[in-house]
């Protein structure tokens, strides 16, 4: 080998190698809703197999220290992704946040309207005259007159009570008659374990049309399409995993942070959340948006409609 060739060769060897580097160091942000939960299975399964690293990524997972504000940090360019809620994003969106979303993470509601299964309120009707608590204010207006109101009980016949984050121990201590934002797959399992049968009532079998419970966000004005096309990827490789692996998948999920995870309560909701992944994240229902905006529009949680077409871009 010539002076020259192998000068050649040595330039192309680092060019791969940079290349490969690059590739290694596209780096993204991404806040959780809330700390670390079988929820976010699918995340710490593609961070943990090193699929976001196949698809050439270095994801930086974070907790917030304020549940009500990563998406906001999306909007203000500080971090690159979130995990929000579907409804949340209309109703941001409406306020004029640069938000798109990005994909899916679960398909379904996990949102339920929760009682002591003592027989005190076996319906909606029974509610009428009591303490109902949610955590944060929202959109609780348009989902409980929606459900309450189908058997006859008025938004204005129930009280409303914020009790922060204490939604299962204000139940379980009667401080409140029900709670608003319990999750089917973590609310009802912690009474369960304090020794108390929760039923739910579930919304979408209540009149409030179908959405997405957990969503990625990013900013609408400096997203990168090839980067959020190679996180969809990771995550839908990490959710094919759990769904033909779930126990395996449970043992790494609780591998990421053994102290907290790896408990009963978690156990039971990461086996009641196997069903909810999505399993093509970046698909999208645009009518399932356009139908849930029209229903905060119209009961006024929102004042302007956005269209899905204009904050629901499509990912391959």
């Amino acid at each position: 080998m010539n002076k020259n060739t192998l000068l050649s060769a040595i330039a192309l060897f680092a060019v791969l190698v940079s290349n490969n580097v690059m590739a290694a160091e596209k780096n993204l942000t991404l806040m959780l809703d809330w700390f670390v939960n079988p929820g976010h299975g699918p995340i710490i399964i593609a961070k943990e197999r090193g699929y976001f690293e196949q698809a050439g990524l270095q994801v930086k997972i974070e907790e917030p220290a304020d549940p009500s504000t990563p998406a906001k940090l999306v909007a203000a360019g500080k971090v690159d992704l979130a995990v929000s809620y579907q409804p949340n994003l209309t109703m941001d969106v409406s306020a004029g946040l640069p938000l798109i979303r990005a994909s899916t993470l679960v398909a379904t509601p996990l949102n339920t309207l929760l009682v002591l299964d003592n027989g005190k309120n076996d319906s909606l009707a029974d509610l009428k005259g009591k303490k109902i608590g949610i955590s944060i204010s929202g959109n609780e207006e348009a989902t409980l007159s929606t459900m309450l109101g189908q058997e006859g009980v008025k938004f204005s016949d129930v009280n409303i009570i914020n009790v922060g984050w204490a939604l299962s121990s204000s139940l379980a201590s009667g401080k409140v008659d029900a709670i608003w934002g319990g999750f089917r797959n973590f609310e009802i399992n912690q009474l369960a374990l304090e020794g108390y049968k929760a039923k739910a009532f579930y919304p979408e079998e209540h009149g409030v049309p179908s959405y997405d419970e957990l969503i990625f966000v990013a900013n609408a004005n400096t997203y990168n399409k090839e980067d959020i096309e190679a996180f969809n990827k990771a995550i839908q490789q990490a959710t094919t995993y759990i769904v033909n692996h779930p126990s395996e998948a449970w043992e790494q999920f609780v591998a990421y942070a053994p102290d907290t995870l790896n408990n009963e309560l978690n156990k039971r909701a990461w086996n009641d959340s196997l069903s909810r992944f999505a399993l093509r994240p970046a698909a999208v229902d645009f009518k399932r948006y356009d139908d849930y905006a029209q229903f905060l529009y119209d009961h006024q949680i929102i004042n302007t409609l956005p269209k899905a077409k204009d904050y629901v871009p499509t990912f391959d």
